[in-house]
């Protein structure tokens, strides 16, 4: 069934620097109307097979797997139902022709992003503002930097891990500044996070059992939205590396008031313990969002280099060296977040599609095929 919508520019420019986690604008940029078909499933997408929707309505974005396959740990914000800004959700991956029941695992107060499994699939690790109060923090004004995107490091955005029923049994971060975006090795003993603590917005490598920090990133930029490989021997993030004067000034004014504007981003990869770091994509605009493969040597990332207009969003594999891209996705708005599970034969992804012509991201779980 054609349906027409307007495409929403600025929806893709949050989630092309990952952080649909905090915030969506309340209005959009005016674009053409074009016409597209609303499906779950595209012609092209030989990868996908038996795809399943599983929420229907709001923004509900980095939907991860748990560690036995079973549950999806994601964020939602969905002000019809209450939620004001995103919240951390945990469900249970349905079987075909079942609903898929969420439950919250946050407080419900301030604003939370970046939620993951830990080994024993009986926590989860996310970050949160709700020390700072309980309602969401407020978002920069755009207009007084040429309306250009800007994302907001809250400083009192921390790290905490929580039980299935939303406990928080311990908090992981307690330094100034931005820590967030934390995911955890496969043997589960070190969580990879983002922190401003030291000045700049770099990687960290933290043992959990001593909570002993180790900083793995200097180069000036973005670093951030980092991932173990399956085999535990590499990570692989999204970073910004400013270069000319220019931009090297506005990066530092803006992180002088915690805040970034990160819309040209490639994809890095490093060994596990961040040495010898390496650029994969070299095509320009946001490539990121990026994971390692099952066989932990391709790589699958979200990007939008094909469109000089900054959408649609699509999903792309490459080698480690950068040869081989395969465009793998085909809405025509935004497909974003990919992850595979742990056995390698299902993947999980964020989506536009089949949204009925509003401005809904959902998450989708399909087969691969390869």
């Amino acid at each position: 069934m054609k349906r027409v919508f307007f495409l929403w520019p600025m929806v893709a420019i949050l989630m092309a620097t990952g952080m649909l986690s905090f915030y969506m604008p309340k209005a959009m940029m005016h674009v053409p109307e074009q016409a597209v078909t609303d499906s779950v499933l595209y012609g092209e997408e030989r990868h996908f097979k038996n795809i399943q929707q599983l929420t229907f309505g709001g923004d509900n974005a980095e939907a991860y797997f748990s560690y036995d396959g079973k549950w999806l740990v994601f964020q939602k914000t969905n002000p019809k139902e209450g939620i004001a800004c995103d919240q951390m959700y945990v469900g249970k991956i349905p079987e075909p022709g079942q609903k898929f029941e969420p439950k919250l695992v946050s407080t419900g107060k301030g604003r939370t992003t970046c939620g993951f499994f830990t080994a024993n699939n009986k926590h989860v690790v996310y970050a949160s503002t709700h020390l700072s109060g309980a309602d969401c923090p407020p978002v920069p004004d755009r207009s007084k930097y040429g309306n250009k995107y800007i994302w907001p490091l809250y400083s009192s955005m921390d790290i905490f891990m929580a039980d299935l029923n939303g406990k928080i049994v311990k908090q992981l971060t307690n330094t100034p500044g931005y820590d967030a975006e934390a995911t955890i090795s496969p043997n589960g003993k070190t969580m990879l996070f983002t922190s401003t603590r030291n000045g700049d917005i770099d990687l960290y490598l933290m043992n959990l059992k001593t909570g002993k920090t180790t900083q793995i990133t200097t180069a000036l930029g973005y670093d951030g939205g980092a991932w173990f490989s399956p085999n535990g021997k590499k990570i692989i993030w999204r970073a910004s590396r400013p270069i000319t004067p220019e931009d090297v000034a506005e990066y530092k004014g803006l992180l002088a008031q915690n805040l970034v504007a990160p819309t040209k981003m490639e994809v890095w990869i490093a060994n596990a313990d961040g040495s010898n770091p390496r650029q994969v994509t070299t095509l320009g605009q946001a490539n990121w969002a990026p994971a390692y493969m099952p066989d932990s040597k391709r790589i699958i990332f979200a990007s939008n280099h094909e469109y000089k207009r900054g959408f649609p969003f699509n999903l792309y594999t490459i080698n480690e060296d950068g040869s081989n891209l395969t465009k793998i996705s085909r809405d025509a708005g935004f497909d974003a977040f990919p992850m595979f599970s742990p056995d390698g034969k299902k993947i999980v992804f964020c989506s536009n599609r089949n949204n009925g012509g509003t401005r809904d991201t959902n998450i989708f779980v399909a087969d691969w095929v390869e």
